[in-house]
């Protein structure tokens, strides 16, 4: 081998390395489209997980809950909690558990974070237990980590 490179192997390793590292973009571009595409929800997507999602926007619980692993780590993960409360395949369940956590807010216990009770209707409740069974039910490569959230 040479010990000086040339102008032409140059030439020859940059335009080598810059044909290899496009297919492998192209490869895992293609490989991002298929997984999104045999991993979304829509099929379970109608009105009221819309509007539940409307109300976790409208009172801004990502400013102090995550789910999925997006938003703040003040509160717990929600992705799952669906899961963990046991009530994933009932929605009337999970309207109840959900709708007594929330009435039951804030607690007043001294020296735990609380959070505010925002004296949401019925309607509200359902839907946003309907928009967490939804998110519960979503392909998240094992997202959360732990049970726990």
């Amino acid at each position: 081998m040479r010990e000086v490179m040339t102008k032409s192997m140059a030439r020859n390793i940059f335009y080598g390395g810059s044909l290899f590292f496009i297919l492998i973009f192209l490869a895992l571009s293609a490989h991002s489209h298929w997984y999104i595409v045999n991993s979304e929800n829509s099929a379970k997507l109608d009105e009221s997980v819309v509007r539940g999602k409307h109300v976790w926007e409208k009172h801004a619980c990502i400013n102090c809950h995550s789910i999925l692993g997006e938003g703040a780590y003040f509160a717990p993960e929600v992705g799952n909690v669906m899961t963990r409360w046991g009530v994933l395949d009932d929605p009337e369940s999970a309207f109840e558990t959900l709708k007594g956590w929330m009435e039951a807010q804030p607690t007043g216990i001294p020296g735990r974070r609380q959070m505010p009770n925002f004296n949401l209707s019925d309607e509200e409740i359902r839907d946003l237990a309907n928009f967490l069974i939804w998110t519960d039910n979503i392909d998240a490569q094992d997202w959360p980590p732990n049970e726990a959230g």
